[in-house]
């Protein structure tokens, strides 16, 4: 049997590793299935998905110049739909005012606005952050 990259071939699970299971295509040839390349989940054991003697479908990823053969299974199996995932529920109306949000720019502010006011609270945060960090310099030398 010649075995090609890109084929798809029917074989059997001759033995498990932590990194993959070693599959036999034909009487003297076999391959690597790595674990990235087991299932389109994440596996973290491999005999959750295999069992040695169990026959699969894989498809043949490289043969190298050594003649080491790297195998797939879930690429040799059709590509299961993508989960759409549900739609966000719309956001509530933000309200203009509240007793938290005094300080915050009115919704029809535009971004030069918007960019002054964050640029003054952080200088005043980092200006209380600064006058800590000296009070506490000042204690450890006494």
């Amino acid at each position: 049997m010649d075995i090609q990259e890109g084929a798809v071939l029917t074989g059997k699970v001759t033995g498990i590793t932590k990194f993959g299971a070693f599959v036999q295509l034909a009487p003297g040839k076999s391959g690597l299935v790595y674990i990235s390349e087991i299932a389109n989940t994440f596996v973290n054991n491999v005999a959750d998905f295999l069992t040695v003697g169990q026959e699969v479908q894989v498809k043949v990823l490289k043969i190298d110049e050594n003649g080491r053969i790297n195998l797939s299974i879930k690429q040799a199996q059709p590509r299961p739909p993508r989960q759409e995932s549900a739609p966000r529920p719309p956001r509530p109306p933000r309200q203009e005012s509240s007793p938290l949000s005094d300080d915050q720019p009115p919704l029809d502010a535009d971004f030069e606005d918007k960019l002054k006011r964050f640029m003054k609270d952080s200088e005043g945060k980092i200006s209380d952050m600064m006058k800590k960090t000296d009070r506490r310099g000042t204690k450890r030398r006494r």
